[in-house]
């Protein structure tokens, strides 16, 4: 099997609270071939000994964590992201699998956000990303260990980037990074208020 790189995908995890997890993750991120593990205001120490000892060989993944303050922050210089949720909710966004999705991330700087341990993602942070993941589990228990969501995510893309590449358009896209496409919608939503098409409440 050829490994392409897939370093232009990060990989986002919101306030992990568990070191064990954030170990797990750096060590299945090397198992699939990524390398770019960002952190957002992580509620455990990264880098502890736990971390490291689940890390095994991909210590170098979890030494090379990028630690962030915030999604926005994390997602610059993306084009495409992509949110992963347990549940559907109430939003524009529907809820995709894996497959339908995950194909979306490979031509372009891309984001995989993953939300907390015992809560997920909240609306507010599903907002940031184009798209909304959801892994088919059995309806008795739909909540994935983060880890093992991480494992499975990163183990499909690591199969699209390397079953059929020529099938694959990994030619420089010419579309908006995610910080430039929010500073049109807010632009956008002060002209609105100004011409009376929207109301501040």
């Amino acid at each position: 099997m050829t490994d392409l790189p897939l370093n232009h995908i990060r990989i986002v995890v919101i306030e992990p609270a568990g070191a064990l997890n954030v170990g797990s993750i750096a060590r299945v991120m090397k198992n699939m071939g990524f390398d770019k593990l960002i952190l957002v205001n992580p509620q455990c120490d990264p880098h502890s000994f736990p971390a490291q000892q689940m890390a095994v060989h991909g210590k170098d993944v979890l030494a090379n964590a990028q630690i962030v303050s915030s999604l926005p922050e994390a997602l610059v210089g993306c084009q495409q992201a992509v949110a992963t949720t347990a549940r559907d909710r109430a939003l524009s966004l529907p809820l995709q699998p894996p497959k339908a999705v995950l194909p979306k991330l490979l031509s372009v700087p891309s984001a995989l956000i993953f939300g907390r341990e015992d809560s997920g993602l909240t609306n507010e942070e599903l907002t940031h990303a184009q798209h909304c993941l959801g892994i088919p589990t059995a309806s008795a228990y739909s909540s994935l260990n983060l880890a093992m969501a991480v494992g499975i995510c990163t183990y499909e893309l690591q199969q699209l980037a390397t079953s059929e590449p020529d099938n694959l358009d990994t030619s420089p896209q010419e579309t908006a990074t995610l910080e430039a496409l929010e500073g049109y919608y807010q632009h956008l939503e002060q002209v609105l208020h100004k011409i009376g098409f929207l109301y501040p409440h």
